[in-house]
């Protein structure tokens, strides 16, 4: 059997593989993971730097402690508060299990104009024991000192009086500085329990 060898002399500087994230944009690199029991906040205070241009954040059955509250998102810019200046819009369909709601709707009172405040993520959510929400959030480019910083959110929810949301929100923060920290609340009560990892997303650069 013959033997086959490289020619290309670049290969002599190879010292070792790289790992399949760092070759394709679009694969994730788990970096933390945050697991809520009876927590007030998860929040996200390292890793969220220059060594990616997005991160995302994947929610799996986030559960109230209390009934009928929202599930929020808020941003970091430098400071120690959770209160980066947004724009955002938010829409859903929503549908009930006993079929007396079923539309599509675009929801003004959820949305945010130049505000400090914390962005809604869901509906009205129930806190029964089967109840919850799951999703993901991409945020782009939060190291940027020149440009805002998109996010963008898709999520399903089981609403309070029984039914089902598909949740779509995006925005961004009008700031120049950069996004260091991601704060995750419920609009009132505690996070009763539920996980949310943080990933890379891509190559570093």
């Amino acid at each position: 059997m013959a033997i086959r060898t490289a020619v290309n002399r670049a290969l002599t500087a190879i010292t070792a593989l790289p790992t399949a994230a760092a070759l394709v944009d679009g694969n994730l690199t788990l970096l933390t993971t945050a697991t809520a029991s009876s927590s007030a906040t998860l929040d996200f205070t390292s890793s969220i730097d220059s060594t990616y241009k997005s991160y995302m954040f994947k929610f799996y059955d986030m559960h109230p402690a209390t009934d009928g509250v929202f599930f929020h998102v808020n941003f970091r810019d430098g400071d120690t508060a959770y209160d980066a200046t947004k724009t955002t819009t938010w829409f859903r369909a929503l549908h009930s299990e006993d079929n007396s709601i079923a539309n599509l709707t675009y929801d003004a009172a959820y949305d945010l104009a130049q505000s400090t405040s914390a962005q809604r993520l869901t509906g009205s959510l129930g806190n029964g024991n089967d109840e919850s929400i799951s999703g993901e959030l991409t945020l782009y480019n939060p190291s940027s000192t020149t440009f805002v910083k998109h996010f963008i959110y898709r999520g399903a929810a089981y609403f309070n009086v029984n039914g089902a949301f598909d949740i779509f929100s995006a925005g961004y923060c009008n700031v120049t500085a950069a996004i260091d920290g991601v704060q995750f609340t419920m609009s009132s009560g505690n996070i009763d329990a539920g996980t949310i990892k943080m990933y890379g997303v891509g190559p570093k650069q």
